[in-house]
């Protein structure tokens, strides 16, 4: 009897284990896709742009309130805007030590935090944040993005509705496209479908017409990739050079490479 009973409550807390992990499976399955999985958001104002946003990319869509939270309708320029420089008569926020260097045009509203940089050439349109030490650089454009703590795009880069997080690095000539090819306004609506996004085998709509990528904390990008709608890339991750990157999630401290093969012939001459 004392066998027989221990059986049955061993096998009763089999079946409670499948429970939970059935439970986690559906209850957890923003585990890996919270914000605090991909971002070090010790820094309140890194915060709070995440509050109440249950999966990464929800911020993407509450950028221009935040913008009107931190800005209002005013502008405060406290940085250096050197001569040369365009800013709108939008409202727009530039923090003390931040530069914005001749030929650079700010149309706002935006957000440039304490010792950001908008480099020569370079375009924020409307709804960017940069947070202190990121860069936005020569002939790079952004809109409707989140720069963390030196997040940097500093070469020939389009930055489109993402986020870039702490210490990351876009190679020169980085795209973060934001828009599908064949996306199309719905005749009636005349609304774009939104971006779905397949991860370990379900679907999550992200509820977004325009999704260009998401980088973790020290994730790099070699020059000319191209990170499709609806990139998602985990902590410490590398792409390489020349990649065009599907939609998708990858996790931390992913390596995608480019694979190709070179073929050397001999010159003739006629």
């Amino acid at each position: 009897m004392f066998a027989r009973m221990n059986w049955l409550t061993i096998y009763d807390r089999i079946l409670r284990v499948g429970e939970n992990r059935r439970k986690f499976e559906f209850d957890g399955d923003r585990f890996m896709l919270k914000p605090s999985d991909f971002f070090d958001l010790s820094d309140p104002i890194a915060a709070e742009l995440f509050e109440d946003c249950p999966y990464v990319w929800d911020a993407i869509g509450k950028i221009g309130e935040h913008i009107g939270r931190l800005v209002g309708d005013k502008q405060v320029i406290l940085g250096e805007v050197m001569p040369g420089a365009h800013i709108s008569d939008r409202p727009i926020f530039i923090g003390e030590g931040a530069r914005i260097e001749p030929g650079a045009y700010i149309e706002g509203p935006a957000w440039i935090g304490p010792g950001a940089v908008v480099r020569h050439g370079a375009f924020a349109r409307e709804n960017v944040i940069m947070l202190p030490g990121s860069i936005l650089g020569h002939a790079s454009e952004a809109k409707n993005s989140i720069f963390l703590n030196n997040g940097h795009a500093p070469h020939f880069a389009y930055v489109g509705d993402s986020i870039l997080g702490n210490n990351t690095n876009l190679g020169a000539g980085t795209k973060l496209s934001n828009l599908t090819l064949i996306s199309e306004k719905d005749k009636e609506s005349g609304k774009r479908p939104t971006i779905k996004l397949h991860i370990e085998g379900r679907e999550y709509d992200t509820g977004l017409t325009k999704f260009g990528a998401i980088l973790g904390d020290n994730t790099q990008t070699g020059c000319n990739s191209v990170l499709n709608p609806g990139c998602v890339i985990g902590r410490r991750s590398l792409v390489y050079a020349n990649m065009s990157l599907r939609k998708g999630y990858y996790p931390p401290e992913s390596v995608m490479k480019l694979r190709q093969t070179t073929k050397i012939l001999q010159r003739r001459f006629v």
